[in-house]
């Protein structure tokens, strides 16, 4: 009993002393920008937003060892700058390059995608994930290829 009071003791200790708010920093009102209304509905007028051409490429049929690149063209058409926090993708063999500044509204950019099909074969269908601070935060494009073994002599 007396080990179990004086872990109550310490844990609320710890949980008072943890709360110290005497070095709130505030956060500038310039970064922060909320796209929801009171309702809960997001405001395309003011956060950024993705508009992509398209969200899924086919290289078609390709030979095993060939790379393939593609870049998916987008637009921000939202109402503030859209900033990507992160790209991952599928699979090691698929790699992106996306722009790390922020692409202000009305500007274009591209994520470049690169497929390696070294050791691959058959149909393949790679995801690329976007993190971004748009509504919804990911965006998911896709790319898919036809495999084929390379001819022997």
């Amino acid at each position: 009993m007396k080990k179990l009071s004086i872990a109550l003791i310490f844990i609320l200790g710890v949980t008072l002393f943890s709360c110290d708010n005497s070095g709130n920093k505030k956060l500038s009102t310039d970064v922060v920008t909320n796209n929801k209304t009171a309702g809960g509905e997001y405001d395309e007028s003011v956060g950024p937003r993705f508009k992509f051409e398209e969200t899924e490429h086919d290289f078609g049929k390709i030979i095993q060892g060939e790379v393939v690149s593609y870049s998916f063209a987008f637009t921000n058409t939202g109402g503030s700058d859209l900033l990507i926090n992160k790209v991952s993708t599928s699979c090691g063999c698929t790699v992106s390059k996306y722009p790390k500044k922020p692409v202000k509204p009305g500007e274009k950019s591209t994520i470049d995608v690169t497929f390696n099909s070294n050791h691959k074969k058959g149909h393949q269908n790679k995801s690329i994930t976007i993190m971004a601070n748009t509504e919804p935060n990911k965006t998911i494009l896709r790319i898919k290829t036809r495999v084929m073994m390379p001819e022997r002599n």
